[in-house]
């Protein structure tokens, strides 16, 4: 073990010692101050000029939105239709308005948006472009409106105002119409309403409070909303009713005043405010600090007004001020550093020491972890060996019980096939003995005709004996495209005499190549087999004896081929069982109960898979599922 060193004792400081630390932290503090009033006062001026910018690029924006209609009352003004209807305020009204209306229609939606209308010298609405809707303004009362009192007057005006109708803002532009025949008489008013949504839309977009006010300090636009409506400084009720009935359509105005100086705003100052407002006025808690800055808007009374956020100046001079501080404290800690050098240097050597050993006690527990490893791996291998000799044993056997199968299917048909082929073998011996008798007579063309007869009766009986000997056949199973169709018929060929000897109905609801899978067409045959023997055995029983086959197949290709029967069908017990190698329902002696399990590992070698289940009406229902034809042996398949 390595020897423990002692630390190394530290003494107690000196009086002067301490004034030295004092000092060092009152420079600190003094940097760390004298940083931050440098660095807030510039980002300050930096968020001046930046908001100034802002400024004139959204004061030149809502000036373009707000004064794009300015010039339609002056169409309004020109139109005959117009002119006609103010001229004969009672002569043909009804005639003259739907003239009057449509042409503002017309106009209106060309220029998509604004509400524009015609008022008579009394101040009602004539003629209006909404006409078209329930809720127009025709006939609507706006002579408590400064502004159309004032337009009636003879000088136009431009307001900001809330309709008694509809309730919706918008600003107004107004023009008196002269009349040319009457010495250019006041006959009426043109007025324009252009929307604000576009600019609502675009406050609310903003990440920072931002508002627009009026001439009486109101808030007309603002984001957050809840500002709309508030007053800038606390006004008399009388004052805000008497606005609110003139302009507001007697909207609650001055609910909330935000307590801002908007001329002291001209040059930029520190407001408080906060986005929860509410309704009493009073110190709003959880308030931020703001730089806020305004601006006139040219061609209207408005003035905006922006606010920044100023904790990004604190966060930054808070920052810098770290940042002196930090490299006053750099330079003490490099002193820190030279004093500490040599000790340092004596720790890294003691270290090196200690790594070496434990890097030598780690190549010794690798090489032992190493050597473990080894032989597990062996292990693996060796049992790896030992499960693939398993699984080829599994197949073979497998194989030779398939085979077997077959073989014992074969046996059961012994009987139908013998008396298939007993006819025509009777047949041929005596064609053959009289072909003989009538050579001998010389009657040539009786032998000749016997023969052919001979010769067909030979074709019949390799007819029956060729899927017998192809069903037979043991062969190693090869996935290719196979006629679903023809491996039913081919499993049907074999039971033939006993589905008749039963009087069985056997439906098949597809055709020949209508269903093509990918498969082994004799392992295929054989789970066919294995199904149609068990639902004869299933109907012996039944007085209706029908077996049915349907096929269909899904997006991907794969194939579904129900077997159903109208045999005695499954208990739910026998169901949860049917795969179970040596689980049969026959009667003892009748079945290993091997069929199914075979069956299903057939299908599932090359893919596919066998599900099982009542069958609608009685009975049981099969169905094979068989994998879809490769794209690369998909020609192979077709006809």
């Amino acid at each position: 073990m390595s020897e423990t060193r002692q630390p190394v004792p530290v003494s107690l400081p000196k009086p002067h010692h301490a004034l030295v630390m004092v000092a060092m932290l009152v420079l600190l503090l003094v940097t760390a101050l004298l940083a931050y009033r440098v660095s807030q006062n510039l980002g300050f001026n930096q968020m001046r000029d930046e908001a100034s910018h802002q400024l004139d690029v959204l004061a030149a924006a809502i000036d373009s939105e707000v004064t794009r209609h300015a010039a339609i009352p002056s169409a309004v003004e020109l139109n005959p239709d117009v002119l006609a209807l103010l001229r004969n305020p009672g002569e043909r009204q009804d005639i003259l308005q739907a003239s009057a209306n449509h042409f503002l229609q017309k106009l209106n939606d060309h220029l998509g948006g604004p509400v524009i209308f015609v008022v008579d010298t009394t101040g009602r609405v004539v003629a209006s472009s909404d006409w078209i809707f329930s809720k127009n303004l025709l006939g609507a009362d706006l002579s408590y409106m400064p502004l159309i009192r004032g337009a009636i007057a003879g000088t136009p005006g431009r307001h900001y105002a809330v309709d008694d109708v509809r309730k919706e803002p918008g600003y107004l532009f107004a023009l008196p119409i002269r009349d040319e025949e009457q010495d250019w008489k006041v006959i009426g008013v043109a007025v324009v309403k252009s929307s604000l949504h576009e600019l609502e839309r675009r406050w609310l977009a903003q990440e920072a409070p931002a508002l627009i006010v009026d001439t009486n300090g109101i808030v007309l636009l603002a984001s957050p909303p809840e500002w709309r409506y508030a007053t800038l400084q606390p006004k008399p009720p009388e004052e805000l009713a008497r606005i609110s009935r003139e302009q507001f359509a007697d909207q609650p105005l001055g609910v909330t005043s935000l307590d801002i100086a908007i001329d002291a705003a001209q040059e930029g100052t520190v407001v408080r405010l906060s986005r929860q407002l509410k309704p009493d006025p009073g110190p709003l808690q959880g308030a931020k600090s703001y730089l806020a800055l305004s601006r006139h808007l040219p061609g209207t009374a408005w003035r905006i007004v922006v606010f920044s956020d100023l904790k990004p100046v604190n966060v930054q001079a808070a920052t810098h001020a770290a940042l002196a501080a930090a490299a006053v404290g750099c330079f003490l800690l490099w002193l820190l550093f030279l004093s500490q050098r040599r000790r340092l240097a004596r720790g890294r050597e003691e270290a090196r020491a200690m790594l070496e050993r434990a890097n030598q006690e780690l190549e010794r527990k690798v090489e032992a972890r190493t050597a473990d490893l080894s032989e597990a791996v062996t292990g693996l291998q060796r049992e790896v060996a030992e499960r693939q000799r398993a699984e080829q044993t599994l197949r073979a056997a497998q194989d030779e019980l398939v085979q077997a199968a077959k073989l014992a299917v074969l046996g059961q048909m012994a009987t139908g096939i013998t008396h298939e082929l007993s006819q025509p073998l009777g047949a041929i011996r005596t064609l053959a003995a009289n072909a003989v008798e009538f050579m001998r007579r010389g009657d040539l063309a009786t032998t000749e005709k016997n023969l052919g007869i001979v010769g067909q009766l030979a074709e019949q009986a390799g007819g029956i004996i060729t899927p017998l000997k192809t069903f037979a056949r043991k062969s190693p199973a090869i996935p290719a495209p196979v006629d679903v169709a023809q491996a039913v018929d081919a499993a049907l060929f074999l039971f033939d005499a006993r589905l008749k000897k039963l009087n069985a109905t056997v439906e098949r609801k597809f055709g020949p190549n209508s269903q093509i899978a990918w498969c082994d067409q004799n392992r295929l045959q054989q789970v066919l087999v294995n199904l149609i023997g068990n639902a004869i055995d299933a109907m012996a029983d039944s007085p209706q004896r029908r077996l049915s086959f349907s096929a269909e197949s899904d997006s991907s290709g794969q194939v579904a081929l129900a077997v159903s029967d109208t045999g005695s069908g499954f208990s739910e017990a026998a169901l949860e069982h049917l795969f179970e190698p040596f689980f049969t329902t026959k009667q003892p002696g009748e079945g290993l109960g091997l069929g199914l399990t075979i069956s299903r590992d057939i299908l599932r070698d090359f893919g596919g898979d066998l599900l099982a289940g009542p069958a609608p009406g009685g009975g049981a229902r099969f169905v094979i599922l068989l994998p879809a034809v490769p794209p690369t042996h998909s020609e192979q398949g077709k006809p």
